[in-house]
């Protein structure tokens, strides 16, 4: 069984890796830094799967291409954050209840409960939430557009009420923030390091 399989399209070869797992139908993700995955159950044909994923070159190559000029645009115009370690305590706190209102805020909309809220210089997450109710979040949260920070606070307010990334979790983050699948794909192109 394949692993690993290029296409070409537009004189682009595009290497797609292959995951198989006990999962009922094809799937395919860009990543990213623009990789190609394809999901597959364990019993489909290599045959098969080569069949999906070039009947689906179009939708990868255009994609590849929408998220390439997405992170050149951003590029060129990218978000420029303090660095933590040289901001003040009044600053910190200043970022902190910019982010404390917003949690305020939507845990009385969506009628939720949290321990505490920390405000961290985190190199991998925007934000996090522990199964005791603890709300971790990055500080350059305070200085991103309204709504990335917004969909971030109701995303780990969501983690109160489904502690995965089920459907149903997803259907709460829908029901408060009708936009959040544009602001995940804002999120993906900002750099944290």
């Amino acid at each position: 069984m394949i692993t690993e399989f290029v296409i070409e399209m537009e004189q682009e070869q595009i290497p797609v890796e292959v995951i198989r797992s006990k999962r009922r139908s094809m799937a395919l993700e860009i990543r990213s830094d623009g990789s190609v995955l394809a999901r597959a159950p364990l019993r489909v044909s290599d045959r098969t799967l080569r069949k999906f994923v070039a009947s689906h070159a179009r939708w990868i190559y255009e994609k590849r291409q929408r998220m390439f000029e997405r992170r050149q645009q951003l590029a060129q115009h990218p978000y420029e954050f303090p660095v933590w370690e040289e901001m003040t305590t009044a600053q910190k706190k200043e970022v902190k209840e910019v982010i404390t209102r917003r949690v305020v805020y939507y845990a009385r909309q969506m009628g939720v409960d949290y321990s505490g809220i920390s405000v961290r210089n985190q190199k991998s997450r925007w934000g996090s939430c522990s199964a005791k109710g603890n709300l971790n979040f990055n500080y350059r949260l305070a200085y991103l557009p309204a709504d990335l920070l917004d969909y971030v606070v109701v995303h780990e307010l969501a983690h109160r009420r489904h502690m995965d990334h089920s459907a149903a979790f997803w259907q709460e983050v829908a029901d408060y923030f009708p936009d959040y699948k544009q602001c995940r794909r804002r999120l993906s192109d900002i750099l944290l390091s």
